[in-house]
């Protein structure tokens, strides 16, 4: 059954204004509508502010960058979400599945456990999500088989584990009392601190890796057909196939290089996108990218107001996250397919 695609899509674009306007105005420093408005019209238009500079700090410098970057990683964590579980046909996929996340996270404790600087650690995670995904791709090219999609999945599923350990090792062999908490930290995920500076790493690759998956939504949905039909239709699986799982692999060791490890965001909003739209990815991905932004921005709002002390990320998400996903799990087989 086709769904409507405008409802589905307000309703997603209503949520992600709501998480921009809570994420703005709710902190320890609250800011009325009328003050923000002020704020972002005079910057706009370059004009002197009528509020005072305390809120127009609030507003541009500490909660600016880091609705921004909330707004990135949610947005990009979705689109790779949702094109891992159309391209490998498994509605349980998430974006570490091909061990993204897990090589990240390994490139981030390393470059913490030499004292690097933050860009230092940033280039490390990310470098470290791209050399797990190719890794990963090296041991499905050398292993033969008639599935090349459970090949590539089972690999991931290896290299994770791999890398976890590794994560694992580290840890045990830093310095307990400066390097492993901030380890710690950053493995559970926060937007802690984000600055101007931090987009830039962020903001590139995320709008390259989710215009190329945009650019391919049509033959995407071909890929989420079986291997021979995607083929009969005209389909080069192999290299269509690269390129979705290269442009997913980019936003997600960017935004896992950023934010540390935010999980369930990619496995749930898809679900929820489809729900709206339907599996046609012209209407997919860019569904997602707003339901994904919005819901990580409420998500950082709950995580610095919620209690004096700051609660990372990755556990809200687990805890939001798994019984909406078991709610969802009645109504997965019928959204689906329909």
């Amino acid at each position: 059954m086709t769904r409507p695609f405008l409802p589905g899509f307000l309703i997603a674009l209503g949520i992600l204004i709501a998480g921009l306007l809570v994420a703005f105005l709710v902190g320890r420093y609250p800011v009325s509508i009328a003050e923000l408005l002020d704020v972002l019209w005079s910057r706009g238009t370059g004009r002197s502010s009528n509020v005072s500079p305390a809120v127009e700090n609030v507003v541009l410098l500490v909660r600016g960058p880091r609705v921004v970057a909330a707004l990135l990683v949610g947005a990009a964590l979705a689109i790779a979400g949702t094109a891992f579980q159309g391209l490998f046909r498994n509605p349980l996929v998430s974006p570490d599945i091909l061990g993204a996340s897990s090589g990240a996270a390994l490139g981030a404790v390393l470059g913490i456990f030499f004292s690097l600087g933050v860009l230092m650690i940033e280039l490390f995670a990310f470098a470290g999500g791209l050399a797990a995904v190719a890794a990963v791709y090296l041991i499905g090219s050398m292993l033969r088989s008639r599935d090349p999609v459970l090949v590539l999945v089972l690999a991931g599923v290896v290299i994770g584990a791999l890398l976890g350990a590794g994560v694992g090792l580290i840890k045990y062999l830093a310095d307990p009392y400066n390097q492993l908490p901030a380890m710690t930290f950053w493995l559970l995920g926060s937007l802690a601190g984000t600055t101007v500076a931090d987009l830039l790493p962020l903001l590139g690759p995320v709008l390259i890796g989710s215009a190329v998956l945009l650019a391919l939504r049509w033959r995407m949905n071909v890929m989420s057909l079986p291997e021979e039909e995607a083929r009969a239709l005209g389909v080069a699986t192999m290299p269509m196939r690269i390129a979705i799982v290269a442009a997913a692999t980019l936003v997600t060791a960017a935004s896992v290089a950023t934010s540390g490890i935010i999980g369930w965001v990619g496995l749930v909003v898809p679900h929820l996108a489809r729900s709206l739209v339907g599996p046609d990815f012209a209407r997919l991905l860019p569904t997602a990218a707003l339901l994904g932004g919005g819901y990580l921005l409420f998500i950082d709002t709950l995580a610095r107001t919620i209690a004096p002390v700051e609660i990372p990320l990755g556990i809200l998400t687990a805890v939001i996250g798994t019984p909406f996903f078991i709610w969802l799990l009645a109504d997965m087989q019928k959204s689906w397919s329909s």
